[in-house]
């Protein structure tokens, strides 16, 4: 080998040195900076013909587990739907309060059951009434608070969504934006290092707000999908996401797949291409922080708002509703003749009947006036049972023609006069019993029901229509009837010719009763029991239920989350081994390439000094 060439190869070594120092020292500088990636030296060998002739500096290459960073992807979107979750099932225990504290439903409606107790013990005592009717005020103003507190959260979820959608297009242009500078630089160039932690960024970003994958061609350009395959971004195109927000959401702010029947806010993704894609309609968005506020929003919450009206509903339906038995009419056939007068929308007429195959079925009709809401769901629990929609604005013949069509297959045969509905006897069918369930309307009627809770100035009826039904945010709305606070001794007269007699506790027990004992069936949109079997119980055990039922959920939320936590911490140190920058591991190399520089240095000297002797010997 020549002097010349051994001068080359140590001139090439110590380039390479400098190289490798300048990759170093990046390193160390950028120990904490979030989202760098560890750079090593790539080099290769210059051979020319069989011999080594020294060294070449190809670029760097990024030390990271790419395998582990799209695990850690994953994680990280379930860590941030784990975490809002338990953040907001956290704040909604706030709203609810701490069991058997002041300020909380259960304390109200216990001071308003003892306050009625009291009354009984001194029929007519003026201070007595006022006690009930306050205690009653303040159970009222809880499930309007209550209420007020869970569409608060609602509508924080609908703001959030709007500012994840705007960070998710800012993260999407991003990576479209840097696989563009991309184009045509070899992974191994050290500025487009710098540029592959910036996208790897906005990738992980991304993750936190929704699933997604990104895949990594050969020309170093990153497609981002969702989970369910919708692409987010394609080389150097990206979608565009756009939610409609609403402002200030109330109970009856629903999402509908509907459009023209949403009332809360959407997110369309477009594509390149301009196809639109509805993601809350098609359930593309699975996990990340998106998807929680869309499942608290649109399911969670909501729930909370259901079993609130129905401690609403069941509140003023259990103090105003009576049913009245139909008159059994000389058979035979054996017939019942109701009174359909009193029937307001919402209310119903009951027909139970025994078939040919001795098979017992209860039929509930409710009154629904509004076309638009006919028919309505089959909410009987008993699959032998039915629940239907009828209008009864007409008179008895038309309900009677409306309930012949819809039962034709009960055998039942059904006829009207004035106001007054028949059910009569089939050889097929034997009717049992028939009644109406209807909301008494006025303070002294001669019945201990009366219209104690009211829905704003109205009765309270579970009226259903085409846009909603009554009991929708019926929490937010329920107050003490007007008419019974500027009369408090209606609490114990309910009746007017002949007057209630003094000392007459029949009211008060009656409403203490009702409050305290009677058993009710709730809705399973409450979340308690199923369809098939819906929770039974006394108004304050469903609400002990509920609320222990939120704290259960809030509780175990908060073990998700923390979980979660555990495993996306674990994943990130996993990653950060290999991908951060050691700072030990770093002066280790730096004095290798100290060593290293230092002896190409030597050799350079040597080789000079070879040189300057054969000059010398030549003289």
């Amino acid at each position: 080998m020549s002097l010349s060439s051994a001068l080359s190869i140590a001139m090439s070594g110590l380039r390479a040195n400098q190289a490798a120092l300048s990759i170093v020292s990046g390193n160390v500088a950028n120990a904490n900076t979030p989202g760098y990636v560890a750079q090593t030296l790539v080099q290769d060998q210059i051979v020319t013909g069989s011999t080594g002739s020294g060294v070449r500096v190809i670029g760097v290459n990024r030390t990271l587990d790419t395998y582990v960073q799209s695990q850690l992807r994953t994680e990280n979107a379930g860590g941030a739907y784990a975490d809002q979750i338990a953040n907001v099932l956290g704040q909604l225990q706030n709203v609810y309060g701490t069991p058997g504290n002041d300020g909380t439903l259960e304390n109200a409606l216990n001071n308003f059951t003892s306050a009625l107790q009291a009354l009984s013990a001194s029929s007519g005592n003026t201070a007595a009434q006022s006690s009930v009717l306050n205690a009653a005020q303040a159970l009222a103003q809880q499930l309007n608070a209550t209420t007020s507190g869970i569409q608060t959260l609602r509508s924080n979820a609908e703001q959030d969504l709007s500012v994840s959608v705007s960070q998710a297009n800012a993260a999407m242009a991003q990576i479209a934006q840097i696989n563009q500078k991309l184009q045509g630089m070899s992974a191994q160039d050290p500025a487009a290092a710098t540029l592959m932690d910036q996208r790897d960024s906005a990738v992980d970003q991304l993750s936190r707000l929704m699933d997604v994958r990104a895949v990594t061609d050969g020309a170093n350009q990153t497609s981002v999908f969702t989970t369910s395959g919708i692409q987010l971004v394609g080389g150097v195109q990206a979608s565009t996401l756009s939610f409609n927000a609403q402002s200030s959401l109330t109970a009856n702010s629903q999402w509908n797949a509907d459009p023209s029947k949403s009332s809360v806010g959407t997110i369309i993704c477009q594509l390149p291409n301009g196809a639109k894609i509805d993601m809350i309609a098609t359930q593309s968005i699975n996990s990340g922080q998106i998807a929680a506020d869309v499942q608290l929003r649109d399911k969670t919450l909501v729930q909370a708002q259901n079993q609130v009206d129905q401690m609403a509903a069941t509140l003023a339906s259990a103090l105003s509703d009576v049913t009245t038995s139909g008159t059994k009419t000389a058979g035979p056939p054996v017939s019942y003749a109701t009174d359909l007068t009193n029937v307001l929308p919402g209310n119903s007429f009951n027909v139970t009947y025994t078939d040919s195959s001795n098979v017992q079925h209860n039929v509930t009709v409710v009154r629904v006036d509004d076309p638009t809401a006919r028919p309505i769901p089959n909410t009987a629990s008993n699959p032998n049972d039915k629940v239907i929609g009828v209008d009864f604005s007409g008179d008895a013949a038309s309900v009677a023609a409306q309930l012949s069509a819809a039962l034709g297959s009960s055998n039942l045969n059904f006829s009207g006069v004035g106001m007054s509905l028949q059910v009569t006897s089939t050889a097929a069918s034997t009717v049992n019993a028939a009644s109406t369930t209807t909301t008494v309307q006025s303070l002294a009627s001669g019945n201990p029901q009366l219209p104690f809770f009211t829905d704003r100035a109205s009765l309270y009826t579970g009226a259903i229509t085409g846009t909603a039904s009554q009991i929708t945010g019926l929490a937010g709305r329920i107050q003490v009837n007007a008419k019974l606070l500027a009369d408090p001794s209606k609490l114990t007269i309910y009746n007017t010719s002949p007057v209630t007699p003094a000392g007459d506790t029949t009211r008060s027990d009656f409403i203490f009763d009702q409050l305290t004992s009677a058993t009710y069936t709730y809705s399973p949109n409450t979340g308690l029991g199923a369809a098939a079997a819906p929770f039974k119980g006394t108004l304050p055990s469903f609400l002990q239920q509920f609320v222990s039922v939120q704290s259960s959920a809030a509780t175990t939320a908060k073990q998700v989350a923390q979980g979660q936590d555990v495993v996306v911490n674990t994943l990130q140190e996993k990653f950060n081994a290999k991908a951060g920058v050691n700072i030990d591991t770093e002066m280790t190399n730096l004095i290798a390439l100290q060593n290293s520089y230092a002896a190409n240095a030597h050799v350079m000297s040597v080789v000079q000094s070879m040189m300057q002797t054969l000059l010398q010997a030549q003289i």
